[in-house]
């Protein structure tokens, strides 16, 4: 009895182990400089990002030629990331951007520009 009773023990820890390990492998973070392209109708741009996360809030700056530095604000949940860029001037829409962190330092997804169209974009972590 004692040896199923160790036994069990034993794998309860193994396998609780490998829960743990796991959760942490998926836990990435996004804090910290990226490099996204944003491809339009228009031609590509190439804004700086650079982002903050707290839990599942995500805050940071969006900064282009095209659309000056912007604040953004969002969540990630899983390998989900959505982030609000705020309109620059009045009567501008928020821009919404929806992406996938394909791994640490990738992501991709797409960009709804409040109305005025759609694009998609990639990001890659800086060092």
């Amino acid at each position: 009895m004692t040896r199923i009773r160790f036994l069990f023990t034993l794998l309860a820890i193994l396998v609780l182990g490998a829960s743990v390990s796991q959760a942490q492998q998926k836990g990435v973070d996004v804090t910290g400089k990226w490099a996204f392209a944003v491809v339009t109708e228009n031609g590509t741009g190439y804004p700086a990002v650079v982002l903050k996360q707290d839990g599942e809030k995500v805050t940071g700056t969006y900064d282009s030629p095209r659309l000056g530095t912007r604040p953004l604000e969002g969540t990630i949940k899983g390998d989900t990331i959505r982030l609000e860029m705020k309109g620059g001037t009045e009567g501008m829409p928020p821009f919404l951007f929806v992406g996938v962190l394909v791994d640490k330092d990738n992501m991709k997804g797409s960009l709804e520009m409040g109305g005025m169209g759609s694009a998609a974009f990639t990001a890659k972590r800086e060092p």
